[in-house]
């Protein structure tokens, strides 16, 4: 089970560190819903399932949503201002 944890957490940290150094804002909203993912392995793996699951949800779906929502509107209201 150590391995696994291990594991799971060297996941995490691979991830958070392709998320950091992701310049494209849309491609960085993919690699945080993978991240969002890689967390909740991580909590299940350490036995927090309530954790796991609110972990799948927001880190999961919500936030890269948002993150996606905001860039679309933001550049099309640069588009807007530069008419």
């Amino acid at each position: 089970m150590t391995a696994l944890i291990l594991l799971s957490v060297t996941l995490v940290g691979g991830t958070g560190t392709v998320v950091a150094m992701t310049a494209d804002p849309h491609r960085q909203a993919i690699v945080l819903a993978v991240f969002g993912l890689a967390l909740t392995v991580l909590f299940v793996m350490l036995q927090a399932p309530d954790v796991a699951l609110s972990q799948l949800l927001i880190g999961g779906v919500v936030v890269p949503l948002m993150v996606m929502l905001a860039v679309r509107t933001v550049q099309r209201r640069h588009r807007e201002v530069g008419r």
